[in-house]
């Protein structure tokens, strides 16, 4: 089971809501994420103090319209990330999963749905403290950032589903 044992990890509260039937467990993610904050470039960027995060797996449906409405883009995505807006803040935000965007990527690459889930939740969290990856530089260290945390949770994803370094 992944999870970490920091005292970082012990204070992350990690809320799954599915609005959708999705085949991951939400123990399962609340591990990835745990140990994802494990990685000391993520826990240096995590507020002190206990912290909350949401995550809703939802239909392509719904992450096209909070795509639209929030970032003014008309397509459905795969996972979305809503910062609370407070840097220092108990809660870090909400993160946004498509399940249909998973079953299909997981299939395209060729590993298991949970992994896909992983890959998706653990891209979330370095976002909410304020970082992106659309400059190529921040963009590498964002693909070497996913990668320590999904190999903290002991996941290995199928070759090139993230860049050449997987």
């Amino acid at each position: 089971m992944p999870g970490g044992n920091s005292a970082l990890s012990d204070r992350l509260r990690v809320e799954v809501q599915k609005t959708v039937q999705a085949g991951v467990a939400p123990g399962f993610l609340r591990g990835v994420l745990t140990a994802a904050v494990d990685e000391p470039a993520v826990s240096d960027r995590v507020p002190a103090g206990p912290v909350g995060l949401t995550v809703r797996i939802a239909g392509d449906r719904e992450l096209r319209r909070l795509n639209r409405q929030f970032l003014g883009e008309d397509h459905p995505t795969d996972v979305l990330s809503f910062p609370s807006g407070d840097g220092g803040s108990e809660y870090l935000g909400d993160l946004a999963l498509s399940w249909p965007a998973v079953v299909r990527q997981a299939a395209e690459h060729g590993h298991s749905e949970d992994f896909e889930a992983a890959l998706l939740v653990v891209h979330g969290p370095p976002r909410l403290p304020g970082w992106d990856h659309a400059p190529t530089p921040e963009e590498r260290e964002m693909t070497r950032l996913t990668l320590a945390c999904l190999t903290r949770s002991g996941i290995l994803l199928a070759p090139g589903r993230l860049g050449p370094a997987s």
